[in-house]
């Protein structure tokens, strides 16, 4: 039996009109802003480093250390930066989540400002998901009408201002300090750390760049509370979070539930693998992240349980494949998506992504050898750890994981001729139904 899930971030999202003001407010919607603005900003702080919240954008820092990191009564502006330009292949949590909810993150903003002594606030979109935009836009505009956002919030001396802002929908804006030049209005393109954000970050100033989720989450935290915080997920991963199951599953869509369920625990509530097949290989933390297979069906979904099993849990997002799909074909997309996406500063990743893209074209048509699966793994182990940002390193991830478990499948595309998964070649169903070993490096 799957554990109960846990609707926070999500819950009301069925409710009729959630994502308007009046809404938020049934749910007891900006009480925990009200409650915050009572408290001294470090205890706000001092009260989201014990909740143990990590960011859910991928690295899974701690939330309220960042916080701390902002140096105070420096003479200089601060800034909290959101970043909602959600991109990774794979990951769809966070749209959804402004759609249903925009207000839950008006309010994170409000209390995260409060609390790290900035009075300017920027959410950076995704400029093409415009219906998005229009909504978080009608609610920011509802919360300064409230009294939420401007001068004197809710009555006090607290000033805040809130800009939406919307990118030109390039996925390397997603690194937080390609997201800050963006802002800046230049190139966007990954700097030279340090200086962190934290000293100098937009406009040179400190700055706490977070994920939606994260800033999302803060408003329960401090209506309900540390222990009730960790009184779900596990002891390094407490807490909540919004799992995106996409793919060849029978009911795709996002499922929160607390940090430490399992893959085979989601698929109950997701209806299993379509019927009539059986699950291959998935992503725990979208395409950026090294693939599992149906062997790593029970592997603990947390930080320290994901990394324990040889990836990690990124953006949470469970991108599933069932035994339809060609690994060789899908890591080809990935690294195709990744060498489009590159900025081209670095040589590694640059150059690197686009002969990635030409071994694994000469693979996918079988037109290959044994000698290209050593070339890709030279490659890899040329960018893995030596681009500028983590861009090259997660376009390596897909191909060194996929050789790990599926060589044997890349062997049988230049024997064959090409993919075996391609219904025109006769030769390849020959054998019945293809059934490929997986080899462990």
């Amino acid at each position: 039996m799957a554990p109960e899930l846990t609707p926070v971030l999500s819950r009301g999202w069925l409710d009729s009109e959630p994502w308007t003001l009046a809404g938020y407010q049934r749910r007891d919607g900006y009480t925990a802003v009200k409650q915050a603005l009572r408290m001294h900003p470090d205890e706000v702080i001092q009260l989201v480093k014990d909740s143990g919240l990590r960011g859910r954008g991928g690295a899974g820092f701690p939330t309220g250390m960042k916080w701390g990191f902002i140096p105070q009564n420096d003479g200089k502006p601060h800034y909290l930066v959101v970043n909602a330009d959600e991109s990774e292949p794979g990951t769809c949590k966070d749209i959804p989540f402004i759609m249903a909810n925009p207000h839950e993150l008006v309010e994170g903003v409000i209390i995260a400002c409060y609390a790290i002594r900035a009075h300017h606030a920027f959410i950076y979109v995704r400029g093409e998901v415009l219906h998005v935009l229009r909504r978080l836009q009608a609610a920011v505009r509802e919360a300064y009408e409230a009294g939420y956002l401007g001068r004197n919030v809710l009555g006090t001396d607290f000033d805040l201002e809130l800009t939406v802002h919307a990118g030109a929908g390039a996925y390397i804006c997603g690194e937080e300090t390609a997201l800050l030049d963006s802002l800046e209005g230049k190139r966007g393109q990954p700097r030279l750390r340090p200086p962190f954000p934290a000293i100098a970050g937009l406009y040179a100033s400190p700055t706490v760049v977070n994920n939606v989720e994260s800033i999302g989450s803060v408003p329960a935290i401090v209506r309900n509370g540390v222990d009730w915080f960790k009184g779900m997920g596990s002891e390094k991963s407490p807490g909540f979070t919004l799992y995106s199951l996409s793919g060849h599953v029978k009911h795709p869509g996002q499922y929160e539930a607390p940090l430490g369920i399992t893959l085979r625990e989601l698929l109950d509530y997701a209806g299993g693998i379509r019927p009539g097949h059986r699950l291959k290989f998935w992503t725990p933390g979208g395409s950026s992240t090294p693939m599992f297979t149906e062997e790593h069906l029970d592997t603990v979904l947390d930080y320290e349980g994901v990394g324990a099993a040889g990836s990690m849990l990124g953006t949470k997002a469970l991108q599933i494949f069932d035994e339809t799909t060609c690994v060789v074909r899908a890591v080809l997309r990935w690294t195709e998506f990744y060498a489009h996406e590159s900025c081209g500063k670095c040589t590694p990743c640059r150059e690197g992504t686009y002969w990635l893209v030409q071994i694994l074209k000469r693979l996918e048509k079988g037109e290959g050898s044994e000698e290209d699966l050593g070339k890709l793994l030279d490659l890899c182990d040329n960018i893995m750890g030596k681009a500028f940002c983590a861009l090259g390193d997660g376009a390596t991830a897909p191909i060194t994981s996929s050789i790990k478990y599926f060589r044997d499948e890349y062997l049988e595309h230049f024997e064959r001729g090409g993919c075996p998964f391609d219904p025109s070649l006769s030769t390849a169903w020959a054998d019945g139904p293809l059934s490929f070993a997986r080899t462990s490096a």
